[in-house]
């Protein structure tokens, strides 16, 4: 019996316990569904039992003020704070009755108080900071950081706290020097930085105000080189890769770095099309730091901007394509054939291909690359999708196939496969099989690789588009042969093909497509007027099909670069950046404007 009376001793407290348990669920239930007088009744009876207090706290009280039973609130909240006299958040809750109960000034002292009391204890700073925050009273939480701070007499303490801080707040002149505090503690702190950053200055003039802080910083501590970095980092962000230089000069000069810095910027200028600022910074490695370890890799690439300017502008100066063969013979005759020139030596043959017409040259290096003993597998591989191209531009389409096919079988997922199997999805486009074409475009519409997925994306809409209504395809393979003759550089007979099928099919739907593509051939050959009379057409007839945005801008840089016309220009870009905000050239046509418009340049 004795036994017996234990054992109902000890699991009495433990039913207690689960039937509790149960009506929190139930009065929690019915509080998310928003029946407040059937949650109050359970959490009346439940509060009775000061162990309930903290499972039940934060509903019972919004309870309590939303039936607006403020006396059986401040009643509640009296015995959780005799319970629990410690608690910050029933300290604060009850500075929110008196706000609910019209005493603000009461509740302002109130606050202060608890704000002194907890000042120097830096988890209940933390606590109540964070609870005014989800309370919406954060320039509460702004005063317990800032006392907390100040007790505990170090500037840096609560940085990150205060930066989120006063991004709630809208100051992000603060919010910026409280991130800056941060990133100054450790050094992986500041990639944090950046990521939040990124998000968070996202006009232009947030990003200004960004740099001249960061100016202002380097100007008053120059030894810290953490804002040098931020502001070259802040550069890259807009695209101004010629800021970014001026500082990583700088900071290579400062800490006497090898270049590997100038080296990147300069590299992803390249990627970014902006080759005059890549070639600036490819060739200052190249005078000044003749020991680094980039030197050979910078002269390689200082070629490569210089080509990709040349190619890039209108007309064609072959005169400096041919001066560029020479400078990448010189490369390899003095630093000879090797892993670091042997893409320079394969680029010396495409331009022998697609601009000298010389494919015999050009055949001749390609084939020597592949030949190469131990050669990189993936140089090897693009030297043959290379040659595959040379045999379409001599009209040898089955020899192109072959390389294609050979390339594709033996690098299959990955970025060289995928790019031979669009070689051959094109092949076949050129040759008007568009259902084998559109096969090989759908697997790629998967690829890992954005910009061959994006390139079988269009290929297969074009295909798709003009195939639906014209089951003849016969005007699709008008089209496609025109292509060819493009890729094989037949200018003028392709220039002539267009101008006929706009006569014999004016109403169809490549008729955009067609004006895209004379506008790029008068481009190319120099007609800058007539280039920028079909952009026209695209604007005023398919203004709002894909080459909207693509027309626009196009115009104003031929405004701008040829016909020298720099108010239409700047024109142009500001009505661009207005009616195209979600277009790819956004970053460029506003850097394009501000130089424009006569914006400070950093030297």
């Amino acid at each position: 019996m004795k036994k017996f009376l234990i054992y109902l001793i000890a699991i009495f407290p433990l039913t207690l316990v689960a039937q509790d348990d149960q009506a929190i669920q139930l009065a929690n239930e019915y509080y998310i569904n928003g029946e407040f007088q059937k949650a109050k009744d359970i959490y009346d009876d439940l509060a009775k039992d000061s162990r309930n207090i903290p499972s039940i706290h934060n509903n019972y009280f919004n309870v309590l003020l939303s039936l607006n039973e403020y006396k059986d609130a401040e009643k509640y909240l009296n015995r959780a704070l005799k319970s629990y006299p410690s608690n910050v958040y029933y300290r604060i809750d009850e500075g929110i009755l008196m706000t609910a109960t019209n005493r603000n000034s009461q509740a302002d002292r109130y606050y202060q108080q608890i704000i002194a009391d907890i000042k120097d204890n830096g988890f209940l700073v933390r606590t109540a900071a964070q609870y005014f925050i989800s309370k919406q009273l954060t320039n509460y939480a702004l005063q317990t950081y800032l006392e907390g701070r100040k007790e505990s007499r170090n500037d840096q303490d609560y940085a990150l706290e205060l930066a989120n801080t006063y991004r709630i707040l809208g100051e992000k002149k603060k919010m910026i020097n409280e991130y800056l505090v941060f990133a100054s503690l450790r050094p992986q702190n500041l990639r944090y930085v950046k990521n939040i950053l990124q998000n968070l200055l996202q006009t232009e003039e947030d990003m200004n105000n960004f740099q001249m802080t960061l100016l202002d910083n380097i100007q008053r501590h120059p030894n810290e080189n953490m804002y040098s970095d931020l502001l070259i980092w802040a550069f890259l962000q807009q695209k101004d890769f010629h800021g970014a230089f001026v500082q990583a000069k700088a900071v290579n000069k400062r800490l006497n770095e090898n270049g590997y810095r100038l080296f990147n910027i300069g590299t992803i200028a390249m990627k970014n099309e902006s080759y005059d600022e890549a070639e600036e910074i490819f060739q200052y490695i190249v005078d000044k730091l003749e020991d680094s370890p980039y030197y050979l890799r910078s002269q390689r690439e200082l070629i490569t901007a210089r080509q990709e300017k040349v190619k890039s502008t209108y007309p064609i100066d072959i005169t400096a394509i041919r001066l560029l063969t020479m400078d990448y013979q010189e490369l390899i005759r003095h630093a000879g054939l090797n892993p670091q020139t042997i893409e320079a030596y394969r680029q010396k043959a495409l331009l022998h291909a697609f601009y000298l017409d010389e494919k015999d040259s050009a055949i001749s290096i390609l084939n020597q690359i592949i030949e190469l003993p131990r050669i990189n597998p993936k140089i090897k591989a693009l030297s043959k999708l290379d040659l595959g191209d040379i045999y379409l531009l001599i009209d040898e389409p089955w020899e192109a196939t072959l390389l294609y096919s050979q390339v594709e079988k033996a690098n299959k997922s990955s970025t060289v496969g995928y790019e031979a199997k669009f070689k051959n999805a094109k092949l076949n486009y050129y040759l008007g099989n568009f259902e084998l074409a559109k096969g090989h475009l759908d697997v790629l519409k998967t690829a890992t690789t954005k910009e061959i997925a994006n390139d079988a994306m269009a290929l297969s809409l074009l295909i798709q588009n003009n195939t639906a209504l014209d089951t003849s395809d016969f005007v699709l393979k008008k089209y496609a042969e025109i292509d060819l003759l493009l890729f094989q550089n037949k200018i003028d007979q392709a220039k002539n093909s267009y101008q006929q099928m706009l006569v014999d099919y004016p109403h169809h739907s490549l008729a955009d497509e067609i004006h895209w593509q004379m506008a790029n051939i008068y481009l190319e050959i120099g007609e800058f007027e007539n280039a920028v009379l079909q952009l026209e057409v695209i604007q005023s007839d398919f203004e709002k099909d894909i080459f909207g945005d693509d027309a626009m801008f196009m115009k104003a840089k031929i405004q701008e670069e040829y016909l020298m016309n720099k108010e239409m220009a700047m024109d142009l870009y500001r009505q661009f950046l207005i009616d195209y905000p979600g277009s790819i050239y956004v970053s460029e046509a506003r850097k394009r404007f501000r130089s424009l418009r006569g914006d400070e340049i950093y030297q």
